[in-house]
């Protein structure tokens, strides 16, 4: 066996610290990724209204219905 060929604790101390790194990385990623998806100032304010709140005007389908029917 060749006595030069062990690695030194400092190699092995580097390699450690970079697969723990790795791993969290990956873990942050996969959290990030699983997580449900924000509120747009676009999605929040197409998103139907709140119980007890009064609507105070009719969605463009239904007032081209309304429209349609008079």
């Amino acid at each position: 066996m060749n006595p030069n060929s062990a690695l030194s604790a400092g190699q092995l101390a580097i390699m450690a610290v970079v697969v723990t790194a790795s791993l969290a990385a990956w873990l942050i990623a996969v959290f990030l990724a699983a997580r449900q998806p924000r509120r747009t100032s676009v999605a929040a304010s197409a998103a139907p209204p709140e119980e007890g709140a009064a609507v105070t005007e009719l969605p463009s389908s239904a007032r081209s219905r309304a429209k349609a029917a008079a």
